[in-house]
């Protein structure tokens, strides 16, 4: 008799949670994403205790119907790709179809959903990876899932999260890099009852601005494009540059971090940034999908450019022109 074995589902889940989520900040990120996704105008997220009693989205993007409001919850199960090819032409900021399969694994999931045109909704109730309920439900079109519980059934995973403090930070960082990276939606952030932000739709500057408290003479335009490739956003001038700056990076509207285009800034800056002095800025870097690889780990924060040396010329003449 053979030793090799299949694992059970839900084990795979929770060895996949390991990557996926590894904080309620991730989480977070994952439920935004797929908010924006479903091209959400209005993204609201409630959170209690720093994420790890409840993490909560609501959002009117498109909804899901029936079957596919409990389809979602199964690994590799996604509707950002279909073949090979798509896989190299993303659009989307989400495609892996592990994210809420890795989440209801580890926690008590509440889905309610419903898209334009049906009279009733669907609420879909999954703990620590066991359906528990699916049924009709009443409600506007949209979608609003309660993530509750992170790590109920992980007492290690979970006594592994730092204070509240801590958590709740990491919370507001993956907030605003999704907030920058799309203007065009109306974001709310509550903590504990509270509202931390509330930011209508803006322009892109103008967001830039209120979620850093920033005047406009602190920010130069970077505008600079290679053929196929653009690099465009802001850089801080040298008043708002400190060795805790901020740094946003986002390829095709994805946010990321890439050691070499930070490299790139600093070097547009010259020799006017001293010692640990770090440049702000917030910069959207366009390139064509088949040229960039965004599949490298499950967390999607990490891309490879085919051409990185185009990419560093891009970025440091954009900002010395800046």
């Amino acid at each position: 008799m053979g030793v090799i074995r299949r694992l059970p589902e839900v084990v795979i889940n929770q060895i996949a949670a390991g990557e996926v989520v590894q904080r309620p900040a991730s989480v977070l990120k994952e439920l935004i994403e797929n908010s924006i996704d479903a091209q959400a105008r209005r993204i609201a997220v409630y959170l209690k205790k720093a994420g790890k009693q409840l993490i909560q989205v609501v959002d009117d993007g498109v909804g899901m119907d029936a079957i596919d409001a409990r389809l979602c919850f199964e690994r590799h199960a996604t509707s950002k790709i279909y073949d090979l090819s798509s896989l190299y032409a993303l659009r989307t900021l989400g495609f892996r179809g592990e994210a809420l399969a890795s989440i209801a694994a580890v926690s008590q999931v509440e889905l309610r959903t419903r898209p334009e045109g049906q009279e009733m909704g669907t609420l879909v109730e999954v703990y620590g990876g066991e359906l528990r309920r699916c049924e009709p439900v009443a409600m506007a079109k949209g979608t609003s899932i309660k993530v509750k519980q992170l790590f109920f059934n992980v007492p290690a995973r979970r006594n592994f999260l730092r204070s509240d403090a801590t958590e709740l930070k990491h919370l507001v960082q993956v907030f605003q890099q999704l907030c920058l990276g799309h203007p065009q939606v109306a974001f709310t952030l509550e903590h504990n009852g509270k509202v931390l932000y509330r930011l209508p739709v803006q322009e892109f500057k103008q967001r830039i601005l209120t979620l850093f408290s920033l005047e406009e003479g602190e920010l130069y335009e970077v505008d600079y494009r290679d053929g196929s490739y653009r690099v465009w956003g802001y850089v801080g001038g040298l008043g708002v540059a400190s060795a805790s700056a901020q740094q946003f990076l986002y390829v095709n509207g994805r946010y990321v971090r890439h050691g070499l285009v930070m490299q790139a800034v600093r070097s547009g800056f010259g020799t006017m940034l001293s010692g640990d002095r770090k440049p702000f800025y917030v910069l959207h870097l366009e390139v064509p999908p088949e040229e960039v690889d965004v599949n490298i780990h499950p967390a999607k924060i990490e891309v490879r450019f085919d051409a990185e040396s185009r990419v560093d010329r891009l970025v440091e003449r954009g900002v010395v022109e800046a």
